[in-house]
């Protein structure tokens, strides 16, 4: 499996959810690059969207790689690191392990269609467990969404580490990418 490509070509991501990342999220960076990730959508067909439209995850997913080419893959850490303020989510949670389970609830709610993959959490000691990614969206991407959430739910004298932990990385061609995070 490679990041870029769906599991399945039904699949579709809710419009609300495009248009926060795009408006909000690249918007934080610079209006230039708000523009760019428009102009990365436009040339997959996705003109002005709209909250209430569902758009194919396919097309989006070929606008992240733009992005990731165009202004480097870094951004799409930080995007996703954004994603909990920008997105459709789960009310909180007062804990890391609570948040950090409530990526694939999140995940269900901004997308439809078909198989869309999971983020799956556990717990492995008192400040720590492993993410499980299993879904076509960048590595940088599912990191800087893992670490925002840690980041987000952890004590303030937390310090929130991210490595990759597991045996398979979809970089290189596997099924799912699992990282460990400490708090």
């Amino acid at each position: 499996m490679t990041p870029y490509e769906p599991f399945d070509r039904d699949v579709e991501v809710n419009g609300r959810t495009v248009r926060s990342i795009v408006e909000e999220g690249m918007g934080r960076f610079s209006d230039a690059y708000r523009e760019r990730a428009l102009a990365a959508l436009a040339e997959e067909g996705i003109r002005d969207p709209s909250p209430d439209e569902w758009y194919p995850q396919q097309a989006w997913l070929d606008a992240f790689e733009t992005i990731a080419t165009d202004l480097q893959p870094h951004v799409l850490d930080r995007l996703g690191e954004q994603l909990p303020d920008v997105a459709d989510w789960p009310s909180e949670s007062a804990t890391v392990a609570g948040g950090l389970r409530g990526i694939d609830e999140a995940y269900r709610r901004n997308h439809r269609g078909g198989e869309i993959g999971e983020y799956r959490f556990e717990r492995t000691d008192d400040r720590a467990g492993e993410v499980t990614c299993h879904t076509p969206y960048p590595c940088p991407f599912d990191r800087g969404l893992i670490r925002g959430v840690a980041k987000e739910h952890a004590p303030v004298d937390a310090f929130v580490f991210i490595e990759e932990t597991g045996p398979d990385c979809r970089r290189e061609g596997g099924d799912a990418c699992t990282y460990t995070v400490y708090w």
